[in-house]
Order: structure tokens, then C-alpha cells, then sequence
């Protein structure tokens, strides 16, 4: 990995832990911030990991010592690949890219109105829309509008439906995405869209597998380096 490159995945490292630590925050857990990695003590929400790496070659045991292992479902985000977590009784669950769009690339146009949750309402709408039944839309609390870096944000069809959305994380070097939801032909015009309007001086990054990495590169993203995410048991 170039220098640029790993800078690239440091910062989009960073970003992801500043999301997973915002979610965490709604929900009443409490992360930390260390020289090698973001982690809590007590289970984070689903979906969302127990700790981050924030750069290559973090110590793995000092990381494990931060998490709850003794209940089920510890997690943990391995950003660089390069940690080694089997000895402690942990399992790749996914392989991904973290991916970057320049800042002042070309946004796409988009049919889709879009704005930014502001209040409950238009969250838990944006919420059932973005769990299309699945029944977890409540992970998505109200605590999450008062975090100043966390912008949530729908794509309104021309009857007001929300079809599609992401979660944008607002950081000091660049704008994360993630949680991207509704057609792709749709959704990333609307998510690059919105997001060249609220921040056009700043990079994207987020991170993608399979299908959606092949739909983000058709959209201006590039590859910069891949992550692991570990979890116990099974």
C-alpha cells in the first residue's frame, strides 16, 4: 500500500470509528479513542463492531483486552488486514474495500429530491425505509440528531416517498458514507448528489463488497486498500 493509499484508509479508518462511536452513543454504550484503535466495553448495537483499528500493525492482544469477550458476539473491525485474531477465538465474518471519490469529482445528477433528518419523524421515515421490513429500524435512535458530524440523508421520490438514502459522517480530512439503501441506478446519484451540496471540498470514502463495490466503482470510487471484520465464536 502507497503512503497516500494507507493516509486515504487511516482517515476513512477514523471516520468509520467516529460513525460506529456516534451509533454507540444513541444507543447509551460508551466508546474510547486509543493511538491504535476505537473500542468499547460493553456490546455495541448491531451490526456494528466492538472495536476499530485506526492503523496498520495494532496489537491485537491490548485490542481484545478492550472488548467484552465474555459475552456472546464480539466484533471487531480489522481496517489495514492485517491483524491476526484466530489464536483468540475469532472468525473472518466479511472481506471488503474501503473506497475514495476526490473531492471535486463530478456529482451526478439525480430525479430525487433529497434532504437531512431533523427531527424524529423524518428519521424513524427514513429508517423504515432504509429496513424495508427487516425489523430493525429502531436501530436508528433519536440520539443520532443531536451529533453534529452524523447527517442522515433521504431521497424523496416526486410523491414524498423515501426511496433511497445514506448516513453521511462528517470528519476533519474527509465525509464518510455508509448505510446506502434503494435502487443503485438511483441511489448514488441521489447520496453523491447531496453530498457534493453539503460538503463540496472534502473526499468520500466509505467501504464496499461484491455487488456494491462493482456499483460504487461505476460511480467515481476507487479501491485503496481492504479490511477484514472478525467476530467469536461460531
Amino acid at each position: 500500500m502507497t503512503t497516500s493509499r494507507q493516509t486515504l484508509v487511516r482517515a476513512a479508518a477514523r471516520n468509520n470509528a467516529e460513525w460506529c462511536a456516534a451509533m454507540c452513543r444513541a444507543h447509551g454504550v460508551a466508546g474510547e479513542f486509543g493511538a491504535e484503535a476505537w473500542a468499547a466495553a460493553l456490546r455495541t448495537p448491531l451490526y456494528y463492531p466492538d472495536a476499530v483499528a485506526l492503523g496498520p500493525d495494532a496489537d491485537p492482544y491490548a485490542l481484545i483486552a478492550r472488548i467484552d469477550t465474555a459475552s456472546p458476539g464480539a466484533s471487531v473491525k480489522d481496517s489495514f488486514a492485517d491483524l491476526e485474531l484466530a489464536a483468540a477465538g475469532f472468525h473472518v465474518l466479511f472481506e471488503a474495500q474501503w473506497v475514495h471519490r476526490p473531492a471535486g469529482a463530478p456529482t451526478p445528477s439525480s430525479d430525487l429530491a433529497w434532504d437531512v433528518a431533523g427531527d424524529s419523524g423524518t428519521l424513524r421515515t427514513w429508517a423504515r425505509a432504509w429496513d424495508d421490513g427487516a425489523g430493525d429500524a429502531d436501530l436508528f435512535r433519536d440520539g443520532l440528531l443531536a451529533d453534529p458530524g452524523t447527517f442522515v440523508i433521504s431521497g424523496r421520490s416526486a410523491d414524498g416517498r423515501v426511496v433511497a438514502g445514506a448516513v453521511a459522517t462528517r470528519s476533519e480530512q474527509v465525509v464518510g458514507v455508509s448505510n446506502v439503501f434503494g435502487p443503485p441506478h438511483a441511489a448514488w446519484p441521489l447520496v453523491l448528489h447531496a453530498l457534493g451540496g453539503l460538503f463540496p471540498t472534502l473526499p468520500v470514502v466509505g467501504y464496499e463488497q461484491g455487488d456494491d463495490l462493482t456499483v460504487a466503482l461505476r460511480h467515481g470510487f476507487e479501491p485503496i486498500g481492504p479490511l477484514r471484520v472478525w467476530t467469536q465464536g461460531g
